[in-house]
């Protein structure tokens, strides 16, 4: 008998049973991206308390610090060892680390408060990362309607001009929420990358409503991250510069016409 025949006579059986643990095992990684899926806004919520945690014990030791830096210089003062400005700036700088450690703890108390929310909304319908795309999403359909209706368009030319601060500060957010975004098909999201696409949803969504006010003409003066605004910074450089070379490439245009 042909060899190739023989051993196909004898391992007939491993056919069925590896199909059935293949079966077994795409069942088995469905089951486990749907709980984890339910799980994932628990767990990044989790992940940011322990964050602001730590964050908070840094502050409270440098708020320690600057309170002991601050003492020693008033008892410098005292014995004509260190002027007056020097007082000024170790209590100024004891302020703000002070003011940093209570916001910090406030971080703390709000990471608590979402950590919450999430384990009570594990039950809830659908996947914390669809709610997340949909917020994302609402966010885009709200901006495209300045994009693509010219009505709108005319009454609030600002919210399509990248030199405007407020708009630049969008478009960075816009960027940044596209570069953190996971798609559906992926097939592992960490906590660690739900929690910095939900963190860039968040200063969207806030970047969106400053950019929008701010268009209407309100006075509107946006908290921002200090990565967020240097991107903005970015953005707006190139808005300039792309204008700039379209004025050139245009007066070029003209100054050939005129030549003709």
């Amino acid at each position: 008998m042909d060899p190739v025949l023989a051993a196909a006579t004898e391992l007939w059986w491993i056919i069925p049973v590896a199909a059935g643990a293949g079966a077994a095992g795409v069942a088995a990684l469905h089951r486990w991206q749907r709980v984890n899926g339910k799980r994932l806004g628990y767990d990044a919520a989790k992940l940011e308390l322990h964050d602001a945690q730590r964050d908070a014990r840094s502050a409270a030791v440098a708020a320690r610090l600057a309170r002991a830096e601050t003492s020693r210089v008033v008892a410098d003062r005292a014995a004509s060892r260190a002027d007056a400005a020097a007082v000024a700036s170790a209590r100024r700088a004891l302020r703000e680390a002070q003011l940093a450690s209570k916001a910090a703890l406030a971080q703390v108390k709000a990471a608590r408060v979402r950590v919450s929310a999430e384990r009570a909304g594990m039950g809830a319908g659908g996947l914390p990362l669809d709610r997340l795309h949909a917020r994302h999403d609402a966010v885009l359909t709200r901006w495209m309607r300045y994009e693509t209706d010219p009505a709108a368009a005319l009454a609030f030319p600002k919210m399509s001009d990248a030199r405007d601060p407020h708009t630049a500060v969008f478009l960075a957010a816009l960027e940044q929420a596209r570069d953190r975004r996971p798609s559906r098909e992926s097939a592992r999201v960490t906590a660690s990358d739900f929690s910095a696409y939900r963190r860039a949803v968040d200063e969207l969504e806030r970047a969106f409503d400053a950019a929008e006010r701010s268009a209407r003409g309100e006075n509107v003066q946006p908290d921002l991250p200090g990565a967020l605004r240097d991107a903005a910074r970015t953005v707006m450089e190139r808005s300039t510069e792309a204008l700039n070379r379209t004025a050139d490439a245009l007066g070029q245009w003209n100054a050939r016409r005129r030549d003709r």
